[in-house]
């Protein structure tokens, strides 16, 4: 049997691919179990500093698999042992994270999407938020996500209607930072991906903390935590240190201002 989740690792980039096309990435328990297990190897795998998250086929995911669900009901798989805190896994991975969100994002697939730090779009993508409509209350966050990155009066917009977003208009609210042509997606992805990769690694990490430390919290919360860690960290580093990464800054400006 064909793994659920593929995970293609190369020079410090692990691609994540959801593996399930003719059933459009629906997220079976089987799924969300292989997909929390593959982001809490990669939490701890040195070889990886940084992920993509896409989808096999059309889809990036059409949500939580309802004939799985039609069968036993919300309730008995809430219960289902061994189902596993698929979004707390991927917040928690500590590396930066970019869906490549190749089509369909629906529903549980939306959330999924925006559990990643970096949104990428196809020009086939579209989002839709359908619990409304299936009289299911969202429970991956993003009653509270979703507002916060688009605007309360939008995301309850899409929530209510349930109607779908298509991706040039999630770039033009927001949601996603580019929309590229498919064959474009995961070349763009990986090059960003690659880019990041080339800071500091130490500081990434510390960054990112404080970035979604801050999204959680208030902004005076935020700003005291980011002088507490700038205190912490910078007083240690030495002049060379400094004037090495300004000499790496410099050129890496020259090449993308000439």
């Amino acid at each position: 049997m064909e793994n659920l989740v593929l995970i293609d690792k190369a020079d410090g980039i692990a691609t994540v691919s959801l593996n399930r096309p003719e059933q459009l990435n629906a997220l079976s328990i089987a799924l969300r179990i292989e997909l929390a297990e593959a982001f809490n190897f990669l939490r701890t795998d040195e070889e990886t500093r940084v992920i993509v998250l896409t989808g096999k086929g059309r889809a990036f995911s059409a949500g939580l698999d309802l004939k799985e669900l039609g069968k036993k009901g919300l309730e008995e798989e809430q219960r289902e042992e061994g189902s596993p805190d698929l979004l707390q896994a991927i917040r928690s991975v500590g590396k930066p994270v970019i869906a490549a969100v190749n089509g369909f994002a629906v529903t549980g697939g939306f959330e999924l999407a925006l559990a990643c730090d970096i949104l990428v779009a196809s020009s086939e993508a579209s989002f839709a938020d359908t619990h409304v409509r299936m009289g299911v209350v969202p429970g991956w966050g993003l009653s509270q996500r979703l507002p916060r990155l688009i605007g309360i009066s939008r995301a309850k917009q899409l929530s209510f209607t349930g109607n779908y977003l298509s991706a040039e208009t999630a770039e033009r609210w927001g949601l996603v930072n580019f929309v590229l042509q498919p064959d474009e997606l995961m070349p763009y992805c990986l090059a960003m991906a690659k880019d990041i990769l080339s800071g500091d690694h130490e500081t990434l990490e510390e960054v990112h903390r404080l970035i979604d430390f801050g999204w959680e919290t208030s902004l005076s919360e935020g700003v005291a935590e980011e002088k507490l860690s700038s205190g912490k960290v910078n007083t240690g580093l030495s002049a060379e240190f400094l004037e090495n990464n300004r000499l790496k800054v410099q050129s890496r400006g020259r090449e993308q201002t000439s």
